[in-house]
C-alpha cells in the first residue's frame, strides 16, 4: 500500500477522551441538532456555542487551531446561501457598485447566521473525531441502534476507501508513464481534450476495478461467516462520570436555545 489514510483522532489522557463513545456521539447529535433550533439572529446563543465547543477543545487538550481549520469544511457549503442578502425582503442596507443588486439586511443576518450556525456544528463533530477512534464511533452507532445497514456502510467505506486510493494512485502512475514527451518536442498529449479522455478512461477503470474487488471481497467473508452485520462485545454499562458529562454539556446546550427562543 502506497496510501495511507491518516485518522483524525488525536492520543491524550483526557476527561473527554475516556468518555464513552456513545455519549460523545450523542452529545455532538444533539449540540448540532440545538444550534439547528436556534433562531436566526440569535449571535449570543452562538457565541455560547462556540465557547462550550472551545471549553470542549481544551478539556481534551488537542489543538484548537486544528479543530477550527477543520471546522471551515462547512463555509463553501454555507456560502450557497449568499443569495440571501440580495432576495430576502426587507430594509435595504444599499446596493452593490456596478451590479446594483440591494443589500437586504434581514438577508445579511439569516446568511450571517448560517454561516455560524454550520461552522460551529462542524466544530462539535470534528471534536468528537478528535476524541474518538473511528472504531469506536461504529461501535456507538451500534449501540445507539443506528440501522445496521448504515453502521456497515460506513465501516466498509472507511475500511476500504485507502485501497480505492492507493487503486487510483497507480492508474495515475501508469498514466504518467505513458505520457512522456520526447526532450524538445511539442508537448504531446498535454491537451485539455486528451487529459479529459484520459481520466474519463481512469474513472471508469476505476469503476470496475472496485466492483470487482469488492465482488472478490464480499466472497471472502461470505466463506468465512459473515451475514450482514459486525460482530461487537457486549455492551459496557455507562459509569456515573460519563452520564455526569453528557448531562452538563446538555444543560448548557439546552439553556442557550431555550434562552435565544425568549429572549429572541
Amino acid at each position: 500500500m502506497h496510501f495511507h489514510i491518516v485518522d483524525a483522532y488525536q492520543e491524550t489522557d483526557s476527561l473527554l477522551h475516556r468518555t464513552d463513545a456513545r455519549v460523545k456521539v450523542m452529545l455532538a447529535f444533539v449540540m448540532i441538532l440545538l444550534i439547528a433550533l436556534t433562531p436566526m439572529g440569535a449571535f449570543g446563543a452562538y457565541v455560547g456555542f462556540f465557547a462550550i465547543a472551545m471549553a470542549g477543545v481544551v478539556v481534551a487538550r488537542v489543538d484548537p487551531l486544528t479543530v477550527l481549520k477543520r471546522s471551515l469544511v462547512a463555509l463553501p457549503f454555507a456560502g450557497a446561501a449568499v443569495s440571501l442578502i440580495f432576495t430576502m425582503p426587507g430594509p435595504s442596507l444599499g446596493t452593490v457598485p456596478l451590479l446594483g443588486w440591494s443589500l437586504s439586511a434581514a438577508g445579511v443576518i439569516r446568511f450571517a447566521s448560517i454561516v455560524f450556525k454550520s461552522f460551529i456544528s462542524v466544530q462539535f463533530a470534528v471534536l468528537m473525531m478528535l476524541t474518538t477512534h473511528f472504531a469506536d464511533v461504529l461501535w456507538a452507532l451500534s449501540a445507539l441502534h443506528v440501522p445496521r445497514v448504515l453502521v456497515v456502510i460506513f465501516s466498509f467505506m472507511y475500511r476500504y476507501l485507502f485501497v480505492l486510493a492507493d487503486e487510483a494512485l497507480r492508474l495515475t502512475r501508469a498514466r504518467d508513464s505513458r505520457s512522456a514527451a520526447i526532450g524538445g518536442s511539442p508537448a504531446a498529449g498535454r491537451s485539455i481534450v486528451f487529459r479529459a479522455q484520459t481520466t474519463g478512461r481512469m474513472i471508469g477503470n476505476l469503476f470496475l476495478r472496485s466492483f470487482d474487488r469488492s465482488e472478490r471481497v464480499y466472497q471472502a467473508m461470505a466463506a468465512r461467516g459473515y451475514r450482514g452485520e459486525i460482530r461487537q462485545l457486549d455492551t459496557p454499562p455507562l459509569v456515573l462520570r460519563d452520564v455526569a458529562v453528557g448531562i452538563i454539556a446538555l444543560l448548557l446546550g439546552l439553556g442557550l436555545t431555550v434562552a435565544s427562543m425568549l429572549f429572541r
